[in-house]
């Protein structure tokens, strides 16, 4: 308290000595010391002098009331911001150690627990480590199915209780990528990194823009269907490098790739499908360099081609089938270089020669006699 009325009294001296001030230099700027002795000061001059001296301290001292008014928003607020931070950080505590738990349904409860943390984060890096987490559950080693078989029956429902926890994780991660960036429970813009996981469930991105870093590096799809329908690329980059579809389906259906980065390098299709038709290429780049079609195949069917690049540098077609029926080429670049196996259907519909952009395979070349 005495530090108070100690601060009070040099504010209030400060505001008189102020006022003294500002008064005397008003008398100087009015030049009133140069006034002849007979003339005189009239009450009503000096009574304003006064009440302009005092006002223009008080403009001063509101303005420093504003000053102190904004810090101590501003600290009560990075206030709120520590106790947020703080509780967030106590839930997240909790929900990763449930995920931790030996029941499925636990695990359950923290994979919702977390999905929660993540839309209520108060920042977007608390919302992030809440994504990392889940992804990284996905990217946990999991034993096989024993079967159905009698014997074995305890540890095959055991099994599929696991496996509904993984496929729990897939569908919030597409129901919140699907939002609306900036919308409340919206991941949009958030990496995902999903590098040598094994997807056999749905993951349903349809719709959504991606403008951040997606990883399927190395992932394997025995059995899974990842939905990118008219979905619009931005920016960023979505990576199936590496990555082996034993029997999955990729659709980009009249997806938009205006920007970013869309890499299959070294994947492998073995009787699984990529479906990119009616997708528009204005930019960016599509790579299936080195990418093996044993038994797959790529659908371009309706694509419509003013811009970016889709390359095929170095793809074997052993036993797929690359289809560009009815596609409209009026830019960008469609490269074939160093391609292996038949060459894609509906490339010269219209004859002999490839459409302008399109560079086909030395291999595929009619040979000249």
């Amino acid at each position: 308290m005495w530090r108070v009325g100690r601060a009070l009294t040099l504010i209030f001296a400060a505001a008189v000595l102020g006022a003294g001030g500002v008064f005397y230099g008003l008398v100087l700027l009015l030049d009133v010391q140069e006034i002849d002795h007979t003339a005189k000061l009239d009450a009503a001059t000096l009574f304003d002098l006064v009440k302009l001296s005092f006002g223009v301290v008080a403009g001063a001292g509101a303005l420093v009331a504003l000053v102190v008014a904004y810090r101590r928003q501003r600290v009560d607020e990075a206030g709120a911001h520590r106790e947020a931070t703080r509780l967030h950080t106590e839930r997240f505590s909790q929900a990763v150690d449930k995920l931790g738990s030996d029941y499925p349904a636990v695990r359950l409860g923290g994979v919702h627990a977390l999905a929660g943390l993540a839309d209520d984060a108060p920042d977007d890096d608390l919302r992030q480590t809440c994504v990392d987490v889940l992804c990284a559950y996905l990217r946990l080693p999991h034993s096989p199915d024993p079967g159905d078989d009698p014997a074995h029956l305890e540890g095959h429902h055991h099994y599929l209780a696991l496996r509904e926890v993984r496929h729990t994780i897939l569908r919030l991660i597409g129901d919140h990528y699907r939002r609306p960036e900036g919308s409340h429970r919206s991941w949009q813009g958030c990496d995902l990194d999903l590098t040598s996981t094994v997807i056999d469930g749905r993951l349903d991105f349809h719709g959504a823009t991606f403008s951040g870093g997606v990883n399927f590096g190395g992932a394997t799809f025995p059995d899974g269907n990842v939905d990118f329908r008219e979905a619009t690329f931005l920016d960023g980059y979505l990576d199936f490098r590496g990555a082996t579809f034993l029997d999955g389906y990729l659709d980009f259906h009249g997806a938009t790739f205006s920007g970013g980065y869309l890499n299959f390098r070294g994947a492998t299709f073995s009787n699984s499908m990529a479906d990119f038709g009616s997708v528009t290429f204005s930019d960016g780049l599509v790579n299936f360099g080195g990418a093996a079609f044993p038994g797959g195949g790529v659908n371009f069917g309706r694509a419509r081609f003013s811009g970016g690049r889709v390359i095929f540098r170095g793809a074997r077609f052993s036993g797929g089938v690359v289809e560009f029926h009815g596609a409209a080429f009026s830019g960008g670049l469609v490269h074939f270089g160093g391609a292996t196996g038949p060459m894609p259907q509906g490339l010269l519909e219209t004859g002999d020669t490839p459409p302008a952009g399109v560079t086909l395979s030395s291999a595929w070349l009619p040979s000249v006699s």
